[in-house]
């Protein structure tokens, strides 16, 4: 099996300097590209010196994730991708379990490994964890991972499970079903595209899994800060557009109203914490849906029979209300 491991890089010398090096001695299976997003700085130049050996793709603009992942797999040969972040440090021997899990099963088009977090590294990093799901408002969850509680990885994950979303941050899928169901959407340019990508992955019928012997680290946020608000923007936003592209019924009107609401409640708790820029973000986050809002309803029009995307009917009233902060207790 032929993995390419893809790095989207943008203005990331300093995270190829530390982040590369365990890519390269523990990916002997795959080859590695580093995509650039037109970067202005000399993160190019500093590839090509100091790993001659990496594959280099030059996007000729910054297309943000979804674009610049597009352009650049476009222009590559493998059975399989591994979109993998720029401030992943990966482990030896972590892609043994992924290649041997994609030959065991042709119905498995995407993979995540576990996601541990870089500076704490016994615990579970924010984006990903150990695999994705969604309850029926839209809200994204994880195991080991739920709003801002991070569980301690005491190897309660260690297993091999179906999931609803891999992360972008280290997400493997089979290039045939990627060109399949039509790549990443690219009017999200970056955040929750890849649970989008995953939501229509599932509704062309095909497994998505984690594997939770292979293991990364993930240092997080280097591209935008989590409490950046342009971050807030972007997640509020593409979150209420993935609902009416992907979510089944007229009910889908009543979850954004409903959503709306929440937004709301959540602009004023980031006012009561002094982050009066959060909840500006949210406010042009709406208006961001609604000048899109067209768009994706015809996307809606052209998608294929919609499959059942929650467990659980909402995890804000189970984590704020019912004070249910693990996943195990969910």
């Amino acid at each position: 099996m032929n993995i390419a491991v893809v790095i989207l890089n943008w203005n990331g010398r300093s995270l190829l300097e530390q982040f590369l090096p365990s890519v390269i001695k523990n990916s002997k299976e795959a080859t590695i590209y580093i995509a650039d997003n037109a970067s202005s700085d000399d993160s190019v130049e500093y590839i090509k010196t100091s790993f001659p050996e990496i594959k280099i793709i030059q996007n000729e603009i910054n297309g943000g994730y979804a674009k610049g992942y597009n352009d650049a797999l476009a222009k590559i040969d493998a059975d399989v991708y591994c979109l993998l972040n720029s401030d992943v440090e990966v482990t030896e021997n972590w892609l043994i379990p992924i290649i041997k899990a994609f030959e065991i099963s042709e119905n498995t088009a995407a993979i995540q490994p576990k996601i541990l977090d870089y500076k704490k590294k016994n615990y579970f990093e924010y984006a990903g964890a150990a695999g994705g799901f969604m309850d029926k408002l839209g809200y994204p969850y994880c195991r080991g991972r739920i709003f801002e509680t991070l569980e301690e990885d005491k190897g309660q994950y260690n297993d091999t499970l179906d999931i609803f979303w891999a992360s972008g941050a280290c997400l493997f899928i089979r290039k045939s079903v990627f060109e399949e169901v039509g790549k990443l959407d690219e009017d999200f340019f970056a955040h929750q595209e890849e649970i989008d990508l995953c939501w229509r992955i599932r509704n062309h019928g095909y497994d998505i899994q984690y594997i939770g012997v292979s293991e990364v680290y993930h240092l997080g946020g280097a591209t935008l800060e989590v409490m950046n608000p342009r971050k807030t923007f972007l997640n509020f936003r593409n979150n209420l557009l993935m609902m009416v592209k992907n979510t089944s019924g007229g009910s889908i009107w009543i979850i954004i109203f409903i959503r709306m609401i929440l937004d709301g409640v959540a602009g004023f708790k980031y006012i009561l914490e002094g982050k009066p820029s959060h909840c500006l973000a949210i406010l042009k986050a709406h208006f961001g849906f609604y000048k899109k809002l067209l768009t994706f309803v015809n996307k809606r029009k052209k998608s294929r029979d919609r499959r059942k995307y929650y467990s659980i009917s909402s995890v804000v009233w189970q984590y704020y209300i019912l004070n249910k902060k693990l996943f195990n207790h969910l």
